[in-house]
């Protein structure tokens, strides 16, 4: 099983704070030793060493679980890329095996540049435009490090990535939460991640003095949705008037569906030289392992990015991004047509996205039909009589929902209050978010339980 690395990391934390726990001080001098520990541990660490991946995944592998959890391919990249990564190592006396520019390695920022200078309507000087860093996740850190300060607040749109909150407070920020609500469709169309939607005159409400950058994700993970041109317009006029940053979270770009367009917030008017716009390598070309993502901006702000990243990573693997530089190279010349590969992975994920919605549905859940990313949330409330909510009011009913999941139907999935702050996880402890993007054979596997849980439940099945 692939652990990402925030996971991996957290893992190893978690085992040593295990192991700390049990040498409990029976001496004199291992009561020294611990109070040299808890002065030991950095400031900025405190309140962000939980880690929702770590449990889950553990969990996940102990009951032996169909994983639609983790968000990531259990399929491989095209063909070509991987081919370009295995030639770009192995050829004798190749320099890619050495380092190449810091900030990106050329090939690659000048395949960006080209590839996404007319999607944002603007010309993307290679050297200063584009940033490439270690995965998106490289990317999004840099950014927070370089322009979030003591006592910034930092506007997070709920649900959101797990490591907005985390990057805002080891920046020395304030998280300020404003969540997307569902409305209900009013036309008895089956629910959608569109349904979600942004209350400005509250998100306008949080804004202070202090406020300084306003975090976005589009398509966005967990719900799937997609923001439209008239929601980005608004948030983009916002921005504008408060004059503030916005870090657009956009690796999902490629993956939207149902004929939606992805429209990049920073292509609107005024937005450009207040945006940083992060994409990921690893979800264009079904390659998270690879680790190479990138962050488009004016030089104006992105040269503090830059500071951040030569002194931090410094350097991303050469090999993977001659690979991914390749791949674009590609993709360029056949953008949008049929045999695109960001065409046909899209148009593949759709289908498999629709055969999960439907085995949810058989269940008795209600799943949201997402408009893109890798996921689809379900709201499971008509589980409660078959599995009661735990005792403990501070429980989401999600979190004990997926425990239960796993352990009693060896089906793994998230839940979605991991993905809201803390005042706000009880709101929103209905749901549970599945990854589609899984091979057939996992699917079907998943298919399976669906239908055996559905002959054997005594709940309502969905409408």
């Amino acid at each position: 099983m692939l652990v990402p690395f925030r996971g991996r990391v957290a893992g190893y934390m978690a085992i040593a704070q295990r192991q700390s726990s049990k040498r409990r001080c029976s001496t004199a001098a291992n009561c020294v030793h611990d109070k040299m520990a808890r002065r030991i541990q950095a400031r900025r660490l405190e309140g962000v060493d939980k880690n929702i991946w770590v449990e889950f995944v553990s969990l996940a592998a102990q009951y032996k679980t169909v994983n639609l959890g983790q968000g990531f391919p259990d399929f491989s990249p095209p063909s070509y890329a991987t081919e370009a990564f295995s030639k770009a190592i192995t050829d004798e006396h190749s320099l890619l095996n050495q380092y190449t520019r810091a900030f990106g390695h050329p090939p690659l920022v000048k395949a960006l540049a080209q590839m996404f200078g007319p999607l944002f309507g603007q010309e993307l000087n290679p050297l200063t435009n584009v940033l490439v860093s270690v995965g998106a996740y490289g990317a999004l850190f840099c950014a927070f490090q370089a322009l979030v300060d003591e006592g910034d607040e930092v506007i997070i749109i709920e649900p959101f990535f797990d490591c907005y909150e985390p990057m805002t407070l080891m920046a020395g920020g304030q998280c300020v939460y404003v969540p997307l609500r569902p409305k209900p469709a009013d036309d008895g169309r089956p629910p959608s991640s569109n349904d979600w939607r942004l209350d400005l005159a509250e998100l306008e409400a949080k804004i202070t003095k202090k406020t300084k950058v306003l975090v976005l994700n589009t398509p966005n993970n967990p719900l799937g949705k997609v923001f439209d041109k008239e929601e980005l317009e608004e948030i983009s006029h916002i921005c504008v008037k408060h004059d503030l940053l916005c870090i657009s979270d956009e690796v999902y770009e490629w993956l939207v569906y149902d004929g939606k367009q992805h429209v990049r917030i920073a292509s609107l008017p005024g937005m450009w030289d207040r945006t940083i716009t992060v994409g990921s390598a690893g979800k264009t070309f079904s390659a998270t392992g690879w680790k190479v993502g990138w962050a488009f901006g004016p030089d104006c702000l992105l040269k503090h990015l830059r500071v951040v990243h030569q002194n931090s990573v410094y350097h991303c693997a050469t090999g993977a991004q001659e690979a991914v530089a390749q791949g674009f190279q590609k993709e360029l010349e056949r953008l949008g047509q049929p045999d695109c590969y960001f065409v046909q992975l899209r148009d593949e994920l759709q289908k498999k996205r629709d055969w999960l919605y439907h085995c949810l549905t058989e269940v008795g859940m209600k799943p949201m039909m997402s408009q893109g990313s890798y996921f689809m949330i379900a709201d499971i409330s008509r589980f409660k009589s078959e599995v009661p909510p735990p005792t403990d009011d501070n429980i989401p009913y999600d979190n004990y929902f997926t425990k239960w999941m796993m352990k009693h139907k060896q089906l793994a999935s998230i839940p979605v209050s991991a993905f809201y702050s803390t005042p706000h996880k009880k709101q929103f402890e209905n749901y549970i978010r599945f990854c589609f993007v899984k091979e057939d054979a996992t699917l079907k596997a998943a298919e399976k339980i669906l239908k055996k849980w559905s002959s054997e439940s005594t709940g309502p099945k969905a409408q």
